[in-house]
């Protein structure tokens, strides 16, 4: 053997000795662990269980147009329970050992543990723990098998009641909807959006459920904690075409106009509603439904009990008026219907009538607002005066009746041909100026409108039918139901849809979709959405009839004469709309506004309602001048800088606030 091998050879039966003694290490120490140690681990397989508990997502923010922080996740700590089906997990006894320390009954916490939602896992037994709470739990697990604490973030609502109907609330999932939050991976006792913003972007603001993977011994008590598999994932944020300064702004303008024509009318108006959009957008610049309530009152139930016989009372806080109540009209309409007289060739821009205070349809006197009469009235004077005779003839010429039906017709015929078609072209060109269809907004419980003839709901699809199939359509309806009609007394609209017509008349006719949300941003702050201005559709009339009911509109409020016209004089900036007064029942009037700002290139319209508010000119028109002034003073337009205002929210919101007149 060479020399320089033997170096070698020797460095080779060290390794295999070393090799040796570790696999002899090994053998001895599997031997230990199988023959000393095997019925302790077996003992700790067949007792310990892993258990894999719900890990709430971080439900997503939502901000106004100015980033105002108006709903947000604030920390929170709950008790709940992992049902084990374990013989030690005696809900008796765990019930009757912390009932003390969380203020209850035994009996109820028992019930709570063996039936709140039959069938689930994970229950959630008390919410809002406290810190002496918590710490009890924690330290007292050996005894409580299955019950810890978890994190779960209560909903705030920094500004009280201001946007309430708007941002919604949340509450837990209802047990009618049970089904179908649970299809869609939700817990039984999950807290979900129930109106506004909270229920319409549910899916956006929720995020995902994680999960936590813990070992627990046969007491059910944790024994390790093996992390997220997956971790939850945060809701994503939503920001709101909603001006915060401007919703408190007109939030109190509405109360303190209640106050007043309660105080000098004796009027008691159970509600009012009032909106803003942004004509070149058709976002929500303010909404409006009093009577108000505040999102927060639902986060508990004694807050809610607290405020129970409000929240449930005759007041109905809980109703957005302004999407869920259609209301009459009045002469809000006639800019419309004049311009389905002036399309079908009943009346023209030079059309004459002269007006004593009424006209007789039939057998019937129908009453002009006036009295006295307006005297010799056009299309123009009769939208700025609100002039109902003018109305009362047009919609009878377009139902082809001049102190009766066309030559050689029955009034039989008339009222089951001619009448239906008048009515039909009425409805249908409200229809497409956004009055009774549901506008598509993006908030729950909108209603459309609904038409009537002769106190009968009335269909125009159905009377459309039946005129093609049988050439002819008998409603029950009479005579005078065009005329009607024709100034808004056999229709109902909610004030959405007022405000939708608002900004299509404004546009020229070009109709947007109106919209609450603006972008919806990740937590890492990248704008995932972005909502565009939605065009519906142009309306089917002649530009120059157009302008010419725009220029009836600017009459009502800056002529003299106007029916609007006193409450704008001397405002900085030209206005347009119309008034309407929708006689109900005695001292149950409801006043109504319509309009936009500035005429001439408009960026904001307007619609207000208040039932029980007496005339337009006593109530909504005010109220209308007001929100006008408070936009255009926030966007430092047409106002001297000392009247400047800003856009952030009153300190006082960042209260327990509701307004009530």
């Amino acid at each position: 053997m060479p020399m320089d091998d033997q170096p070698k050879q020797g460095r080779l039966q060290v390794l295999y000795l070393v090799i040796f003694l570790m696999l002899s290490v090994l053998v001895l120490r599997l031997a230990y662990l199988q023959i000393v140690k095997g019925e302790s681990f077996h003992s700790d397989a067949s007792t310990t269980t892993f258990a894999k508990l719900a890990v709430l997502p971080s439900r997503g923010r939502i901000y106004d147009a100015q980033h105002h922080l108006l709903a947000y996740d604030q920390p929170s700590f709950s008790l709940v329970l992992t049902r084990l089906n374990s013989k030690r997990q005696n809900y008796a006894a765990m019930a009757r050992q912390i009932a003390p320390l969380f203020h209850t009954s035994a009996a109820h916490l028992e019930d709570l543990m063996e039936h709140k939602d039959p069938g689930s896992t994970q229950v959630r037994i008390l919410q809002n723990a406290t810190p002496e709470q918590v710490t009890y739990i924690v330290e007292h697990q050996s005894s409580l098998p299955g019950l810890r604490i978890i994190e779960d973030p209560k909903r705030a609502y920094r500004y009280g009641s201001l946007a309430g109907h708007v941002v919604g609330y949340v509450h837990p999932v209802p047990a009618n909807e049970a089904r179908t939050y649970v299809d869609k991976g939700y817990l039984l006792d999950e807290w979900v959006g129930l109106d506004g913003v909270e229920r319409s972007y549910e899916s956006v603001l929720h995020g995902h459920l994680g999960e936590r993977v813990l070992t627990l011994n046969g007491f059910g008590v944790p024994k390790s904690d093996l992390g997220l598999d997956p971790p939850p994932v945060a809701g994503d944020n939503v920001e709101l075409t909603l001006d915060g300064h401007l919703q408190a702004t007109a939030q109190e303008i509405v109360v303190d106009e209640l106050q007043h024509v309660k105080a000098k009318y004796h009027y008691n108006p159970r509600d009012a509603e009032a909106v803003l959009l942004d004509v070149r957008t058709g976002g929500v610049l303010s909404m409006v439904s009093y009577p108000y309530y505040n999102p927060s009152w639902y986060n508990s139930g004694k807050s809610y009990e607290a405020h129970a016989t409000y929240l449930n009372g005759p007041l109905t806080p809980m109703i957005n008026h302004a999407l869920e109540s259609p209301r009459a009209p009045g002469s809000t309409v006639k800019p419309v219907n004049v311009l389905v007289g002036l399309q079908h060739g009943v009346i023209t821009p030079d059309t004459r009538i002269h007006d004593h205070g009424y006209e007789v349809v039939g057998e019937s006197k129908m009453l002009d607002w006036q009295p006295r009469g307006h005297g010799i009235v056009g299309p123009v004077g009769a939208i700025a005066q609100s002039c109902d005779t003018f109305m009362y003839d047009m919609g009878m010429w377009l139902a082809h009746w001049h102190d009766g039906p066309p030559k050689g017709e029955s009034v039989g015929r008339w009222i089951v041909y001619d009448r239906i078609r008048a009515l039909n072209w009425l409805f249908d060109a409200e229809a497409a100026f956004g009055l009774g269809p549901l506008t598509g907004i993006d908030l729950p419980y909108e209603v459309s409108g609904r038409l009537y003839d002769n106190l009968r709901q009335y269909s125009v699809a159905h009377a459309k039918e039946e005129l093609k199939r049988e050439g002819y359509y008998y409603d029950k309806g009479t005579l005078y139901d065009v005329a009607a009609a024709a100034i808004g007394q056999n229709q109902q609209f909610t004030p959405m849809q007022l405000a939708d017509y608002a900004l299509t008349l404004a546009n020229r006719g070009v109709r947007l979709r109106p919209h609450v949300l603006h972008r919806v941003i990740a937590t890492d702050g990248h704008v995932k959405r972005t909502v565009e201005r939605v065009e519906l559709g142009r309306v089917p009339f002649r530009a120059d009839y157009v302008n010419l009911v725009r220029k009836g509109m600017w009459a009502t409020t800056n002529r003299p004469g106007g029916t609007a016209y006193r409450a704008f004089r001397g405002a900085p900036y030209e206005a347009a709309g119309k008034t309407g007064t929708a006689q109900i029942e005695r001292n149950r009037d409801i006043s109504l506004f319509i309009g936009y700002a500035p005429a001439d290139h408009p960026q904001v319209c307007v619609a207000v309602m208040v039932p029980g508010g007496g005339e337009s000119g006593e109530t909504a028109v005010p109220i209308a001048r007001k929100l006008f002034d408070a936009y255009f003073r926030e966007h430092h337009e047409y106002f001297a800088p000392s009247e400047w205002t800003d856009t952030d929210i009153p300190d006082v919101w960042k209260t327990d606030r509701v307004l009530l007149s």
